[in-house]
């Protein structure tokens, strides 16, 4: 039901007054009852928009992820259905770790913990973790991102803080015996953002619909999301006795997980499997399918950037099937007929044409094992 205007309620009261009194009220502003009128109006449309919000606190698709406070209880509605059926919290920031390499000009003392560094370009201030002692022409610190500077209350959590080896970092205030400025190594820890109210909200309905039963497939799915950074999760009855768990990762461009995000996956599905079930936590694999595309016309690079967009998109689209995991329709077959549909739809909207799209005689049509689609690039023109 649309909830009534301030106006029309405003309308309905007076109406209701008159019929009752078996009079017309005055029309001017501020005569007595069309005052009562407006203020008991404002007054049922503030609890029909409360009445209306609770209403959609009943409801994971619509509770909201906000802080809110009723009758003097401070709760998240969402977060409060996530703990109730048992996902916990929503999956924290995470701050970024780096090594650094400090040049020393006075090999005595130490660098203390707390020292604290800036990466210019960002902001980001990182803080030592450590006392390192000096006794070397450089030596290597471990930082972390604690803040950035000019914004309140920022933990300095997420992707901003991540940096790539070479880039470099400069101390706020230069302790003694060492350099101004220092250069990162390698990443400790990838940065992370917090995840989102819609991922969290998605996780909360998969849950639901995969509700799992002691070891069944969709809860190697469950413990195996709780690991930062999981982005998909496809189980398999390995070897009698054995479950082979295949991981995807969103903080590589490929998906492949590193080997410590595979140990962590596989410490997660160890603190709650059944104990008779041996567990190998395994990478994806990336099946590559060429795709060429004859008789493109008009042939322009602008065209030729949108078909390689949509191909890989259609591609990365693909997914596993694994029985009672994966929710329908199926998307674990590459068809001839699908992949020219994706093309043809590009180029019939650029006002262009091609004459065939194929992919290479013998592509398996079926993703196997832990396999995902990735487009082989360049994509082959004639």
């Amino acid at each position: 039901m649309t909830p009534p205007t301030v106006a029309e309620l405003n309308a309905n009261i007076i109406a209701q007054l008159e019929g009752e009194l078996a009079q017309t009220i005055p029309i001017f502003p501020k005569a007595f009852l069309r005052v009562i009128a407006k203020v008991l109006a404002g007054v049922v449309i503030i609890l029909f928009k409360y009445a209306g919000f609770i209403f959609l606190q009943l409801f994971v698709a619509y509770a909201s992820m906000e802080w809110t406070t009723i009758n003097g209880k401070r709760v998240r509605p969402l977060v409060e259905w996530g703990r109730l059926i048992g996902i916990g919290d929503p999956i924290p920031a995470v701050q970024a770790e780096l090594v650094v390499s400090v040049p020393v000009t006075t090999q005595t003392g130490s660098l203390k913990a707390g020292a604290k560094l800036i990466r210019e370009s960002t902001r980001v201030v990182y803080e030592v973790q450590a006392d390192v002692p000096l006794n070397a022409a450089s030596v290597q610190a471990r930082i972390k991102a604690v803040s950035i500077d000019g914004v309140d209350n920022s933990s300095g959590a997420g992707v901003i803080g991540n940096l790539s080896p070479g880039d470099v970092v400069t101390f706020a205030n230069t302790p003694a015996n060492v350099g101004s400025t220092t250069t990162v190594v390698s990443t400790a820890v990838n940065g992370a953002e917090a995840e989102t109210a819609d991922a969290y909200r998605a996780r909360i309905v998969a849950h639901v619909q995969k509700k799992p039963q002691g070891g069944a497939p969709a809860h190697y799915v469950e413990w195996a999301m709780q690991v930062p950074h999981v982005l998909n999760v496809y189980p398999y009855k390995g070897a009698p006795g054995t479950v082979e768990v295949y991981i995807e990762c969103d903080d590589h461009a490929d998906g492949i997980p590193s080997q410590a995000e595979r140990d962590a996956v596989k410490a997660a599905i160890d603190a709650v499997r059944p104990v008779n079930d041996g567990v190998y936590v395994l990478p994806i694999s990336r099946l590559a399918f060429e795709v060429t595309i004859k008789g493109l016309t008009p042939d322009t690079q602008e065209i030729r950037e949108e078909i390689e967009v949509g191909l890989e998109e259609y591609f990365k689209s693909r997914d596993p099937f694994i029985e009672g995991v994966t929710a329908l329709p199926r998307d674990d077959r590459v068809t001839q007929a699908s992949v020219s549909a994706v093309v043809d739809g590009i180029v019939n909207a650029a006002g262009a044409s091609v004459n065939s799209v194929t992919l290479p005689l013998g592509h398996p049509e079926t993703l196997g094992k832990g396999q995902k689609a990735k487009l082989a690039l360049p994509v082959l023109y004639s």
